[in-house]
């Protein structure tokens, strides 16, 4: 099934914690830009990654009254190890799939490193469980990481590079590195359809919207700034299928409301997209669309291989969230882009 990329104005074929998403679809997209614009070695190949769970691996371990951590027995069984790393899944992530594909190391979570760590100069992750564009989103998790966040730790990382290997290098490796980016959900799921938060009242959703892509325009602009010239950006999946807002149905259907927002955040991103290209011609910024794909994949299961027991676990799910406010279970499906086969997973927290 084709998935399209958003690069430069061309379409070529190659959801975060809280999405129902084949993020594994994405991969190809992702690899293929890294391939067109990249003619480096795997070796020297340097990835920065930024997000939300669905791509940390560890960062909110180091943040002591975080509420949004994975560090329990039951996550990572099926991880090496098989051990809780502070990925939220019990096996991989996106950006360690996207790594294995591109043929490095995944990067270490960003808070694990000192200062003066040569690790730095081989790539970074800075993603955080319950992250936003907004720095607002997420409040009730006490801490994690905002996108904002998230990039004055790059700027840092860059700092210390350039300490390193001197101003001319540090732009090189910082221009020529790949740069993931999958955030938003939060900004929707643990911020504007949160009743008890001020963001849902006080905006309209074409005003929310516009508020979110407006931060994110500052935010890819300041990436830009410090170096980022070859940029990938996931959108959303259709966020009103997740069961933290399908029990708010009364058939347990997807809400056609939130989807429809998600909808048109991603249109927008995509405007961003075309906008950053032509602002900036030396950089290359894409958008990879997943949400069609990601709704196949919860209106026709049967399609995509072994789904044995995914009905009772939505359902499970549901429950699970009617418990609780803040815990609800998470799901989100991941297919591999080297296997057919549909794993789905689970998590406790954002």
């Amino acid at each position: 099934m084709p998935l399209i990329l958003h690069f430069l104005g061309q379409e070529q074929a190659s959801g975060n914690w809280q999405t129902m998403a084949i993020q594994g679809l994405a991969l190809a997209a992702f690899i293929l830009a890294a391939k067109a614009t990249t003619v480096v070695s795997a070796a020297s190949l340097v990835t920065f990654i930024f997000g939300d769970s669905l791509t940390e691996v560890g960062n909110n371990n180091y943040l002591q009254y975080s509420l949004a951590r994975s560090d329990f027995p039951w996550y990572g069984i099926d991880y090496s190890g098989r051990k809780a790393t502070g990925r939220f899944t019990n096996g991989r992530t996106i950006g360690d799939i996207i790594s294995e594909k591109l043929g490095i190391p995944p990067p270490p979570p960003y808070l694990s490193l000192s200062k003066n760590d040569d690790a730095l100069l081989k790539g970074v992750n800075y993603a955080s469980g319950g992250a936003g564009i907004l720095n607002d989103t997420g409040l009730y998790f006490i801490q994690r990481l905002s996108f904002d966040d998230q990039i004055d730790c790059f700027k840092k990382t860059k700092e210390s590079i350039t300490t390193k290997i001197g101003v001319e290098a540090a732009n090189k490796l910082c221009n020529e590195a790949m740069y993931f980016i999958g955030i938003g959900s939060n900004d929707y799921v643990n911020n504007y359809l949160q009743p008890f938060l001020a963001d849902g009242q006080e905006y309209t959703p074409e005003e929310f919207v516009k508020l979110v892509i407006t931060t994110l325009d500052n935010q890819l602009t300041r990436l830009y700034q410090l170096g980022a010239r070859k940029v990938a950006f996931h959108g959303l999946g259709p966020l009103g299928c997740i069961p933290s807002q399908r029990v708010k149905s009364k058939t347990g259907k997807c809400l056609k409301r939130v989807n429809e927002w998600v909808l048109e955040f991603n249109s927008e991103v995509k405007k961003l997209v075309a906008t950053l290209n032509h602002r900036f011609p030396n950089a290359k910024f894409a958008f990879a669309d997943t949400y069609g794909d990601v709704l196949d994949l919860i209106d026709n299961p049967t399609a995509y291989g072994k789904v044995q027991g995914l009905q009772h676990f939505m359902l499970q799910c549901g429950y699970q969230h009617r418990r609780s406010s803040v815990y609800s279970t998470k799901a989100f499906s991941l297919i591999d882009a080297t296997s057919t086969e549909v794993r789905t997973q689970r998590s406790e927290t954002p």
